[in-house]
């Protein structure tokens, strides 16, 4: 399947190396960005990939974008919508890796089988990639009656899309844990660390269940974990599980419910590591989306050569 990224920042640029690199059934035959003197578009000159910098107009007027069938937006929430319009009047699927939420959540270990035909697929937040799949680990147990996650990266990391995308990530991630985790209310925070040297993706995961097992829970979480790992290796708990109960006598109160709460609480630690093909190991934050974004890509080539 012939495909092109629009964006030739951070994600663009480590989601073209990734799939060159996977050398599988995705093949990025061009790159579109806004920057002539961008470093993502030097690399993807370097590589072999036809280049413009004239952004979405640029990318229709290339003779190679008749044969395009899958186009990867790695821009901002702001402009997916016009790229959307635009693709769509071609009949081009998108593959969006912006907050813009325009078609269906997909989280790999998840969902990545229900919406395999829609015109475009967002593929939620590198937030909501990394805990997503935590909640809807422990929502395999029990019903989850509240989900918290707090996603910590390194500000190095994080590019002018993400910054611009602060209030955009936190709503996405949030709806998404309720919409694809299973959660009955989602909440999301994101920390932009500046400490040096930066450090790895961290990510926090509460979950609060009225019924439930703490084996089961630790049981379905270890699973979840090793099949995320299959396409982000650096994906991993950073400490064991911790299940506690929630009794009468001390119950949790959450504003966002307007009750006291009483059950069980799952916290999840977890950390990610990037395979470092543009950006240090650090940024895992990139590296799991653009590895959920490019798992989707190639089951979409899978179901088209069906």
């Amino acid at each position: 399947m012939k495909a092109a990224i629009i964006g030739s920042g951070n994600i663009g640029t480590d989601l073209l190396i990734k799939a060159q690199a996977a050398d599988g059934p995705v093949e990025i035959v061009a790159m579109v960005g806004i920057d002539p003197d961008s470093d993502g578009l030097a690399k993807a000159k370097d590589r072999g990939v036809a280049i413009t910098s004239a952004g979405i107009d640029g990318l229709v007027a290339m003779p190679e974008f008749a044969d395009i069938e899958l186009v990867f937006d790695a821009t901002s929430a702001g402009a997916h919508a016009h790229h959307d319009a635009v693709l769509q009047s071609h009949g081009k699927r998108v593959l969006d890796l912006t907050p813009a939420a325009v078609g269906p959540y997909v989280v790999p270990p998840v969902n990545l089988d229900a919406h395999l035909d829609a015109p475009n697929l967002n593929m939620v937040t590198c937030g909501g990639q990394a805990t997503v799949p935590m909640v809807a680990a422990v929502a395999a147990v029990a019903p989850v009656e509240y989900a918290e996650i707090v996603s910590s990266i390194s500000s190095r990391s994080a590019g002018p899309g993400t910054r611009a995308n602060i209030d955009e990530f936190t709503e996405t991630t949030s709806k998404a844990l309720e919409v694809v985790g299973g959660a009955n209310l989602g909440k999301a925070i994101i920390v932009l660390n500046p400490a040096e040297p930066p450090l790895i993706m961290r990510n926090t995961v509460f979950c609060l269940t009225q019924t439930g097992d703490p084996a089961a829970f630790k049981t379905s979480v270890a699973e979840m974990v090793d099949r995320v790992a299959t396409y982000v290796p650096g994906y991993r708990l950073k400490q064991e599980v911790q299940v506690d109960r929630i009794d009468e006598d001390a119950p949790v109160r959450i504003p966002e419910l307007d009750r006291k709460f009483t059950g069980w609480k799952v916290s999840i630690f977890l950390e990610v590591e990037g395979a470092g093909h543009y950006l240090p190991p650090y940024a895992g934050n990139l590296d799991i989306m653009t590895s959920a974004a490019l798992k989707t890509a190639e089951q979409i080539a899978a179901r088209v050569s069906a």
